[in-house]
C-alpha cells in the first residue's frame, strides 16, 4: 500500500529525524541544566546518532568530519524548516523580568510562527557558560571555515548592525537544505538576493560559427578549464599565478559571446551564471558591492564561469572625481577588479567595445578574444545550421544569395528565422518562402536603420 511518500525522500528524512531527535534531547538537557544551574553543559549531551549510510546529511558529515558541537549548530539551524516547533520550549520567559532570557537569544519571525535561532541560541546550546567555548564557536562562522566557505551555515551580523556578534539571525544555505532533504543540491537562481542567472543551451559546439583564429582562443581557455589546476602544480605557477582566469570577449552583439560562454561551461561540466549588471548595480552607496559579493561568495568553490554581460557598465573608465559619489563610483570599481581578480575560477566579461573599458581591469586578462561580424561564407553556415528541416525551406529561397546580400550577426539571423517562422504560420504555410523571409529582414535591418534593398 502507497504512502503517498517519494521513496526516494525516505532516507534523507530518517537521517534528518534521527539528527533532530538528537537536538532535541540535547536541548531539553541544555534547558534542564540552566534551570537547575548545573555545570557540566554540553559535555553530558548523549552523543549524536549514526546516521543511516548513503543519506545526504551522513555524506555531509564524513565529508566535513563534523564534530557534535558543529552537528547541533547544524541541526539547530535545520530546526525551522523542517520541526518548526522543535524551539518553541526557547519562548519561555523570565518571570522576574517578564521578558525572554537574553541567553537564549532568537527572534519571532514575522510569518513563522516559531522560535528563530541566533548565534546566542547556539552558544547556548553548545557552549553555555563557558567563555572559551563560545570564542571558540565564532570560528563556526568565520569566513574560512567550510561551513561558510560552501553556504551551509550563515550568521546574518550586518543584520544585527553595531549589537553582539552572536545576536545575527543562523541560517542554512539554500543548496544544503535541498540537498538534506532530497539529495540533489540546489542550484541558486536569479532573485532579488542573487542577482545572477543560470544559463543553458541545447546548441553545441557544431552549431558555432567563428573563425579559426577565435576557435584556437577558446581552446585555449577550455585547456585551462580542464587542466588549469594540475598546470598550476605540476609547472610550478602556483607560487606566481593566481588561480583564476579572466577573459574579455568583446565585438557586435549577436556574434556568439554568450553562447561561447554557455558552451565552455557546458564542456568542463560546469554552470554558466550570467550576472544581471541591472540588479548589480544600485545608486545607495554600499550596495553594489553587497550584491556582487553575494554572487562571488556562492560561486567561490562551486567552480562556476561568471559571465558579465554588458561589463562596460559596471567594469566602464572611472571617472574623474569631481564630488563624493563619484569618489565612492570609483572605489566601487577598485572593489569589483580586486573581487574578479582573486576569484579563482573563470571569469568572462562581454563588451561590445573593447574601448568602453577600464585600461587597469583591462591589464588583468588573460586573453582577449574579438568576435567579429561573420562573413558570407560563415553567414550561410549559420543559416543552413540554424534551418536543419530543409522540407521546411521553399525551393524558391536562395540562401546564398541572402547570406552574401545582407550582412548580419548570428543572433540577428536568429531573429528573422523566428518572425519569417511566425510570417509562414500565420498565412497557414508549412514552408518558409522568399516572401515571410524578406518581410522579416525588413523587420529585422529596420532596427538598425537599414532596408532590404
Amino acid at each position: 500500500m502507497s504512502t503517498g511518500v517519494d521513496d526516494r525522500y525516505a532516507l534523507h528524512a530518517a537521517a534528518l529525524s534521527q539528527e533532530l531527535d538528537w537536538l532535541d534531547a540535547v536541548l531539553n538537557l541544555r534547558l534542564e541544566q540552566h534551570f537547575q544551574q548545573h555545570a557540566q553543559g554540553f559535555d553530558a549531551a548523549p552523543p549524536p546518532p549514526s546516521l543511516p549510510e548513503g543519506s545526504a546529511l551522513d555524506e555531509l558529515v564524513s565529508e566535513l568530519a563534523l564534530q557534535p558541537a558543529e552537528r547541533a549548530v547544524l541541526a539547530l539551524a535545520l530546526a525551522p524548516h523542517l520541526r518548526p516547533g522543535a524551539l518553541d520550549l526557547l519562548f519561555v520567559r523570565n518571570q522576574n523580568l517578564d521578558r525572554g532570557f537574553t541567553e537564549f537569544g532568537g527572534w519571532k519571525a514575522q510569518r513563522h510562527g516559531g522560535f528563530l535561532p541566533t548565534g546566542e541560541t547556539a552558544a547556548f546550546l553548545v557552549a553555555g557558560d563557558d567563555l572559551a567555548r563560545r570564542i571558540a564557536l565564532v570560528d563556526l562562522f568565520d569566513p574560512q571555515h567550510p561551513f561558510i566557505v560552501r553556504d551551509i551555515l550563515r550568521l546574518d551580523c550586518e543584520a544585527a548592525g553595531n549589537e553582539p556578534q552572536l545576536s545575527g539571525a543562523l541560517g542554512v544555505g539554500a543548496e544544503t537544505l535541498q540537498r538534506l532533504q532530497t539529495g540533489v543540491a540546489h542550484k541558486p537562481d536569479y532573485n532579488i538576493q542573487f542577482p545572477a542567472k543560470r544559463i543553458t543551451t541545447a546548441l553545441s559546439w557544431a552549431d558555432l560559427v567563428l573563425t579559426p583564429s577565435v576557435m584556437d582562443e577558446i581552446a585555449v581557455i577550455q585547456t585551462w578549464m580542464e587542466q588549469g589546476a594540475a598546470l598550476m602544480q605540476d609547472w610550478g605557477l602556483a607560487r606566481t599565478v593566481k588561480p583564476g582566469y579572466r577573459s574579455l570577449f568583446y565585438g557586435p552583439p549577436g556574434t556568439g559571446k554568450t553562447l561561447t560562454a554557455t558552451l565552455l561551461g557546458q564542456s568542463a561540466g560546469v554552470d554558466v551564471y550570467r550576472i544581471d549588471l541591472s540588479m548589480v548595480v544600485s545608486k545607495y552607496i554600499g550596495e553594489t558591492e553587497k550584491n556582487l559579493a553575494r554572487v562571488f561568495d556562492q560561486a567561490q568553490h562551486r567552480h562556476w564561469v561568471l559571465f558579465f554581460d554588458e561589463a562596460d557598465a559596471l567594469f566602464g573608465k572611472r571617472a574623474a572625481v569631481q564630488n563624493s559619489n563619484d569618489r565612492h563610483a570609483n572605489q566601487e570599481i577598485a572593489y569589483l577588479l580586486q573581487r574578479v581578480e582573486d576569484f579563482p575560477g573563470v571569469v568572462i566579461l562581454a563588451s561590445n567595445l573593447r574601448g568602453n573599458l577600464d585600461e587597469a581591469f583591462s591589464r588583468r586578462f588573460q586573453s582577449m578574444v574579438y568576435f567579429p561580424m561573420p562573413d558570407a561564407e560563415q553567414r550561410l553556415r549559420l543559416w543552413r545550421s540554424l534551418l536543419p528541416q530543409v522540407a521546411r525551406v521553399a525551393p524558391e529561397v536562395d540562401l546564398e544569395a541572402i547570406a552574401e546580400q545582407h550582412v548580419l550577426s548570428g543572433g540577428a539571423i536568429v531573429n528573422v528565422l523566428r518572425f519569417a517562422v511566425l510570417q509562414a504560420a500565420r498565412s497557414g504555410a508549412n514552408q518558409i518562402g522568399t516572401a515571410h523571409l524578406r518581410s522579416a529582414l525588413a523587420k529585422e535591418l529596420g532596427k538598425e536603420g537599414r532596408t532590404v534593398g
